[in-house]
C-alpha cells in the first residue's frame, strides 16, 4: 500500500509539473486596436511589444501579438472592436481614446486596457481613476497643458496670443482645449482655435490661425498628429512657432515641446498587460498618468524664424535638435 501510495504521489506531481508546463507553453493572445498611424503612438505600440517581450512574452513562441489600425476613423474602430471581441484574446489594448473606448463599447467581459488617452473619466473608460470597478484601466497620458503655455510665454515673452487647432470630435482634444484656455487666461493670453474633424483639414485650419495669433499649441489630439507636417508648414508659412505638446513633433519642426517619452509610456502599458494576463483582476489595477515627461528643442527649426532659445530652456532641454 506505501509503494501504491508513493507511486501514486509521484504520479500526480509529474502531472501537477505536466499541467504548469502546458500553462505556460500556452500562447497568450494580446489583440491591439490604435486610432491612427503617428509616431507617438507608433512609439507607444513598440514600446508595449518590447515590454512584453521582456517578461517572457515572445510573438510567435507563446504570444499573438494582434495589431489593426483605425486609420483616424471611429467607425472603423468600432468595426475593429467587434472583431476582436468575436475572436475573444486574452486582453484587449486601445490606443487612444477613440479606440479604447470602441473596445469598451463591444465588451464587458474581456480585460481592456486603454493606453495613451487624455482623460480616462471624462471619456467613461473609468468611473474611478483609483479603482476601475469594470472590465477596463489603463494609462493616461494627460498633457501638462499648464507648464506647455508657461513654456511658450518662456519662449516668447511678449506673447499676447495664442492658437490651436483640435477635433472637436475627440473626448481627449476637448479636454486639452479646455484646459489651455484656463491656463492660458490665467496668463492673460488669449486661445485663436481652429477645428478640424479629420486630418485632410489640419493644414487649411492651420493657415488661417497662424495669421492670428503669435505661437500654435499643436495638442496630443489624434487627427492633428496624423497631419502634423500640415500644420508645421502652414505655421511656417506665416513665421509662427510652434509649441508641442509631444516630443514626437520636434523631428517635424516644432520650436520646442515638452512631452511624454510614448515608447516609455508603452513599456509602462506592459506591465498592465502582463498583470492581467498573470491572473490579476482588472479591479486591482488602478488608472493611472503615465510616469516620465522630456523637453525638447528644435534650434534649427528656431533659427529658420528668427528666434533664440533662452538659455533658461536650453539648460532643461533632455534633447536639443541643430
Amino acid at each position: 500500500m506505501k509503494a501504491l501510495k508513493l507511486a501514486t504521489l509521484a504520479c500526480a506531481a509529474a502531472l501537477s509539473v505536466g499541467a504548469s508546463v502546458t500553462a505556460l507553453a500556452e500562447t497568450a493572445t494580446v489583440a491591439v486596436s490604435q486610432i491612427v498611424e503617428h509616431p507617438a503612438l507608433d512609439a507607444a505600440r513598440n514600446g508595449l511589444l518590447d515590454g512584453l517581450k521582456a517578461k517572457g512574452y515572445t510573438p510567435g513562441e507563446n504570444l499573438d501579438f494582434k495589431y489593426q489600425t483605425a486609420q483616424g476613423n471611429p467607425a472603423i474602430a468600432v468595426q475593429i472592436a467587434r472583431q476582436y471581441v468575436g475572436e475573444q484574446p486574452d486582453v484587449l489594448v486601445g490606443i487612444a481614446t477613440p479606440s479604447a473606448q470602441a473596445l469598451a463599447a463591444a465588451t464587458k467581459d474581456i480585460p481592456i486596457i486603454f493606453t495613451a488617452v487624455t482623460d480616462p473619466v471624462g471619456a467613461k473608460l473609468v468611473k474611478n481613476m483609483d479603482a476601475p470597478s469594470g472590465n477596463v484601466t489603463g494609462l493616461s497620458d494627460l498633457s501638462p497643458v499648464a507648464q506647455h503655455v508657461a513654456l511658450a510665454k518662456e519662449l516668447l515673452p511678449e506673447l499676447t496670443t495664442i492658437g490651436v487647432v483640435y477635433n472637436p470630435g475627440e473626448a481627449n482634444a476637448v479636454t486639452l482645449v479646455e484646459l489651455l484656455r484656463e491656463a492660458a487666461n490665467a496668463q492673460g493670453i488669449k486661445v485663436v482655435e481652429g477645428t478640424a474633424l479629420k486630418s485632410a483639414d489640419v493644414q487649411s485650419a492651420a493657415q488661417v490661425v497662424a495669421t492670428q495669433a503669435d505661437v500654435i499649441y499643436a495638442p496630443t489630439d489624434n487627427t492633428v498628429a496624423s497631419a502634423i507636417d500640415g500644420l508645421i508648414a502652414a505655421a511656417n508659412s506665416a513665421d509662427t512657432p510652434v509649441i508641442g505638446g509631444s516630443t514626437s513633433y520636434i523631428p517635424n519642426g516644432a520650436v520646442v515641446a515638452l512631452g511624454f517619452d510614448y515608447y516609455s509610456v508603452g513599456v509602462q502599458t506592459s506591465d498592465y498587460v502582463a498583470a492581467v494576463l498573470e491572473g490579476k483582476p482588472v479591479s486591482s489595477l488602478p488608472a493611472k498618468v503615465a510616469l516620465g515627461s522630456d523637453l525638447a528643442v528644435n534650434r534649427a527649426a528656431a533659427n529658420r524664424l528668427g528666434i533664440t532659445v533662452p538659455d533658461t530652456i536650453l539648460d532643461r532641454a533632455a534633447r536639443i535638435q541643430d
